[in-house]
């Protein structure tokens, strides 16, 4: 699914201050009035929320769900009311752990190629210097001190939001965690939308990556790991660049054509993590950079980073030397150039 900033047009807002420093929380009793600029921040936010590979598709847990509860009946007429019970239901997490960091609640409805949602958009308090003039003595002092209540700009990520498709209350969401009980976790998802989540892509491309080393890493000497290590990660490319991602259990065929055995055994690393059948679908260009150059390190401390295409290109060779040694060959050097 995507949300494109374009196509989205919103309809309601409004805005609740969870600063959990204060004790109590700042309900607003009124819709927000806003102009196209205003528009634009909630736009952007939204349309970020789904650039990115960080975001998870999730299912509510009905009978224990508060939220769920509320927006079963969700009506435009009491969008006020229903966003105000949202709000009091974070606000009661954070009050009750102090590291869930303070910020506001962005609740706005906006439809989407002909389709109606509902944001939760969490704005955490970004603390920024600033000036004041003050009087003095002698005639104005000029101060820096601290704005702690900033609200983050709408070109940033936030790191707790949610969209909610009103018509099946499907739900998406990106989160952090925070310490919850001495204990890092999903308090967005486990505590305040009480929802299972599925891997986003960016976790399953890193789950997916791990587990063919893994199996490498056991099935090979040191010393030769590196040849199936850039084969796999070739291949990963190949079918990032080609299809824009891939099936988990295909991959594995094409990794482990050769070796069965392999195969097999990676197979059973993604049935624990459930991944067999998954696609594999990041959009960000930050997620699959990675794959995109070979990175070797010598036991000497001799780091190559080896553009993709030139090591498919065959312009990069490794042997074997009589002795067990390994060499290497870059061919075809027009020129090179020392950096800094």
């Amino acid at each position: 699914m995507a949300i494109v900033k374009e196509e989205i047009n919103v309809r309601k807002a409004i805005l609740h201050v969870l600063d959990s420093t204060t004790g109590e929380a700042g309900l607003s009793d009124e819709e927000l009035t806003y102009g196209s600029e205003f528009s634009e921040f909630i736009k952007e936010h939204i349309a970020n929320i789904f650039s990115g590979d960080d975001i998870k598709k999730c299912e509510f847990h009905k009978r224990e769900s508060e939220v769920y509860q509320v927006l079963e009946a969700y009506d435009d007429d009491n969008f006020v009311e229903i966003s105000k019970s949202i709000a009091e239901n974070l606000y009661s997490i954070m009050n009750a752990n102090i590291d869930i960091p303070a910020g506001d609640l962005l609740v706005v409805r906006f439809s989407c190629d002909s389709l109606e949602y509902l944001a939760l958009l969490k704005l955490n308090y970004k603390p920024m210097y600033t000036h004041r003039m003050q009087p003095s003595e002698s005639g104005i002092v000029n101060e820096v001190y601290t704005y702690k209540e900033i609200l983050p700009q709408g070109s940033s990520k936030l790191a707790e939001a949610c969209i909610i498709r009103l018509t099946d209350l499907a739900l998406w969401l990106v989160e952090k965690k925070a310490e919850i009980n001495g204990k890092k976790e999903d308090y967005f998802s486990e505590y305040f939308l009480k929802c299972s989540a599925k891997m986003s892509d960016k976790k399953k491309l890193a789950v997916v990556s791990k587990a063919i080393e893994a199996v490498n890493n056991e099935a090979y000497e040191e010393t030769y790991r590196y040849e199936p290590q850039m084969k796999a990660k070739e291949i990963i490319n190949s079918e990032l660049e080609k299809n824009g991602g891939f099936v988990v259990d295909d991959l594995g065929d094409l990794v482990f054509k050769e070796r069965p055995d392999l195969r097999e055994a990676f197979q059973e690393r993604m049935e624990k993590f459930d991944l067999v059948k998954e696609e594999v679908l990041p959009q960000s260009e930050s997620t699959t950079k990675k794959f995109a150059k070979q990175n070797l390190v010598t036991d000497k401390g001799i780091e190559i980073k080896i553009p993709m295409d030139q090591y498919k290109d065959g312009n990069v060779e490794i042997t074997t030397n009589p002795d067990g040694t390994l060499s290497l060959f870059i061919k075809d050097i027009g020129n090179i150039n020392a950096k800094y």
